[in-house]
């Protein structure tokens, strides 16, 4: 099952269950993805691999809308973005811990034939597809920065 037949079944059920709050959050993952799919270049298609960039990016919205909200003593609309975060969070794989995001990229630098800080655009490149969905792109650059300095 594609993300975007997990999404629609999801809301039908969210619909027959009258959950509002998930379905609003669901109504709005389809949204982004019709979106994406009608975008200039997509072709009107949508891979599953753009799915997970796509629910980061609307997990990451909804984190930093209430991080604002609760600076703005907003706890009412922060609470709904947390909620919409945590139903969003629901789609996307489970993210790597730091011992294996730091094995990962060791493998990944191995791999590359990295030997310093020059190397970094190429490493990431290869980081940022390969972890794509199980870690932020934040913690990635980090990580390899970190590594590739001590190299």
């Amino acid at each position: 099952m594609t993300l975007e037949e997990r999404i629609t079944a999801d809301m039908k059920t969210a619909m027959k269950a009258k959950d509002r709050d998930a379905l609003e959050a669901i109504r709005s993952i389809r949204a982004a993805i019709i979106n994406a799919k009608t975008e200039v270049g997509s072709g009107g298609t949508f891979k599953d691999e753009d799915g997970m960039k796509l629910l980061q990016k609307l997990k990451k919205q909804r984190d930093d809308a209430a991080a604002i909200y609760r600076e703005q003593n907003r706890a009412d609309l922060a609470e709904v973005e947390e909620m919409q975060a945590k139903v969003i969070e629901g789609y996307l794989p489970e993210m790597m811990s730091a011992e294996e995001l730091e094995a990962a990229v060791k493998d990944i630098i191995t791999s590359s034939g990295a030997t310093g800080m020059g190397d970094m655009g190429k490493v990431m490149g290869m980081a940022s597809s390969t972890l794509a969905g199980k870690a932020e792109g934040k913690a990635i650059a980090g990580e390899v920065r970190k590594q590739l300095q001590s190299l």
